[in-house]
């Protein structure tokens, strides 16, 4: 039996999952882990392969599931898409983050989709060289 916040998160991903498949994109991959991280959703709209960084909570209490995606967590992953478009090598793809919050209500859930969401040059601060694709 797993944990409730486990549960929770898997109801999440695959509510995002559906979700972004009902706006006609694909889902090409879930759960990628590497040893420093980990994506939640790898998927492609149009032409761009998407990051896709699913929070889930059963309130917002304590604030937008959104809001949870700080700096640490955005450097993870950084790391963990760089792991990927390098064993894909698909560093010339256009690429980028998003983040989708899912709040659920009485079974019912709220989702809200942040497309580009994570500013990599911004995250990863000064020293940052300009590598594809971001």
């Amino acid at each position: 039996m797993c944990a409730g916040h486990l549960s929770t998160g898997r109801s999440g991903e695959d509510i995002a999952a559906l979700f972004l498949l009902q706006k006609g994109w694909t889902i090409l991959e879930r759960n990628v882990r590497f040893a420093d991280g980990e994506l939640d959703l790898v998927a492609q709209d149009k032409d761009t392969l998407v990051f896709v960084e699913v929070k889930t909570r059963s309130t917002d209490a304590r604030g937008e599931p959104g809001q949870a995606v700080g700096r640490a967590k955005q450097m993870r992953l950084i790391r963990a898409a760089s792991r990927y478009l390098s064993a894909h090598k698909a560093w010339d793809r256009p690429c980028r983050f998003d983040v989708i919050s899912i709040v659920i209500r009485n079974k019912v859930p709220e989702i809200t989709h942040w497309e580009d969401s994570i500013d990599v040059g911004h995250t990863m601060g000064r020293r940052h060289s300009a590598w594809q694709p971001w």
